[in-house]
């Protein structure tokens, strides 16, 4: 079967598809959701469960959920419009672009460049979540403060997963725009598309029916969360708030080569392509995604090449799936739980009965025990901005151990204790904590300079001790 082959004209039936999701909620310990399936030009939304446990509403298809890092590919969009525009190319250093930017390494400061912050390989320590304040200034002011933000790997050597690049990318909109990126996002691409359920700040998602985090230790039930949202200025990397309809007319209007279904055209045919082509390889290929485009994470599906993204914010998380070529996409929204375990279990069907398309199997431990080497190696404290790790031996066997820094530290009560299982003998592990259902991949690797690396939950984390006092 062909991408264009997957489309047919078969209805998608909304009953089963709540019934699923309904289903698969009480078995992940979801608290709620949205779903939404575009499929020939209709979108078909579904939503079941609480938005909070503590008031007891209930999720409708109308209910608004956080979409945390799937707002990227909205500000890479706003990107593209200025490329569109003549305002930039990618390869526009960013110091031209704001002619004060700084960060600590001065190299790094002259020569970064939108490619670089559009495909997380800027090096620029990522999990910086300072906190500037409410005003329209914020992004700013971030942006001013990234003079105290280091490397976490050199430019362009490796990829991270990096939200202060995200950040940066707004400020580069709001000085092309004069607008803040709220409302550039707003006048660009929210109005345009003709979303009524899409707001970026608090007080306007106060005016819908919204969903709250919850958060918990893995396998018990999950409470709300005691903070709603993160600072204003993290905008851009990931604080869009919307309902899962209003998610596939964005999507909608990707896979029409940036034409939204009420006619209006945001995005150039030729921007629209090149956000879902190939720019960087991931270190591990089963962490998320193979590769990345502008934007969008690439998937490898069956020998069907994906497109999308997955957020995650505090207690929610959501996640989407497009096919280009095709009209198809899949949307998710939830507020807590195993988020993860029930977008694998209920995508997994979506795709196999709707576009026969067979989603890969979660990552797990090979069935027969793979000979690891020579463990010592991996010893060692690793660290970036927003968490610390150690990787150590108990009883003979490899684990890892992360610790929140920073802003975010004061919602983990202890730090993350982790189980790593051997995948091959060069360096590639699953791991999971004691209770909880999914096995992450974490990868050793080295740099061509020699620096050491673990790479998990898309970061690279470098190694801050001595390799040598370690064996």
């Amino acid at each position: 079967m062909t991408v264009t082959e997957i489309a047919t004209s078969q209805g998608v039936d909304a009953g089963h598809w709540r019934e699923r999701l309904s289903t698969l909620l009480g078995r992940h310990k979801v608290p709620g959701a949205a779903l939404g399936i575009l499929r020939d030009g209709a979108i078909t939304d579904v939503a079941a469960g609480l938005l909070s446990v503590r008031t007891l509403v209930d999720a409708t298809p109308d209910s608004l959920f956080q979409i945390g890092s799937i707002s990227k590919v909205w500000t890479t969009t706003l990107i593209m419009q200025l490329v569109d525009e003549g305002k930039l190319t990618l390869d526009t250093p960013v110091a031209e672009l704001i002619t004060d930017f700084a960060v600590v390494d001065a190299e790094v400061a002259s020569t970064v460049t939108v490619r670089h912050l559009l495909t997380h390989s800027s090096g620029i320590d990522g999990d910086v979540f300072t906190d500037t304040g409410r005003g329209d200034d914020c992004v700013q002011r971030y942006v001013e403060k990234m003079q105290e933000i280091g490397q976490n790997h050199p430019l362009g050597a490796t990829f991270s997963y990096c939200n202060s690049g995200f950040i940066l990318a707004g400020r580069i909109v709001e000085v092309l725009t004069g607008k803040t990126w709220d409302a550039a996002l707003r006048e660009r691409i929210i109005e345009p598309l003709g979303l009524t359920a899409t707001v970026t700040l608090p007080e306007e998602a106060l005016l819908h029916r919204a969903a709250v985090g919850h958060m918990g230790e893995p396998g018990d039930d999950p409470t709300p969360a005691p903070v709603w949202v993160l600072p204003r200025s993290a905008g851009p990397a990931g604080l869009i708030t919307a309902r899962v309809h209003d998610v596939l007319v964005f999507a909608a209007t990707h896979l029409a080569g940036g034409v939204a279904p009420n006619g209006t055209r945001i995005l150039s045919a030729e921007s629209a392509e090149a956000m879902t082509q190939w720019q960087v390889d991931l270190p591990d290929p089963t962490t998320i995604g193979d590769s990345w485009g502008l934007g969008w994470i690439r998937f490898d599906w069956d020998g069907h090449r994906l497109v999308g993204h997955d957020g995650g914010t505090i207690g929610q998380a959501a996640f989407l799936r497009l096919v280009p070529g095709t009209d198809f996409a899949v949307a998710l929204l939830t507020n807590g739980g195993d988020a993860r375990g029930l977008y694998q279990d209920l995508f997994t069907e979506i795709f196999a009965e709707l576009a026969g398309v067979t989603m890969p199997a979660a990552p797990a431990p090979p069935e027969n025990p793979v000979e690891a080497g020579d463990l010592s190696s991996y010893l060692g404290r690793y660290s970036r901005a927003g968490v610390d790790t150690e990787v150590y031996l108990q009883d003979g066997d490899l684990r890892l151990r992360a610790t929140t820094t920073g802003p975010l530290a004061a919602l983990q009560d202890k730090p993350d204790e982790y189980q790593l299982v051997a995948v091959d003998a060069d360096g590639a592990f699953v791991m999971r904590q004691e209770g909880a259902p999914n096995w992450t991949p974490a990868r050793f690797y080295a740099l061509t300079d020699g620096s050491r690396y673990v790479h998990y939950g898309v970061r690279a984390n470098p190694r801050v001790d001595d390799p040598a006092a370690a064996r």
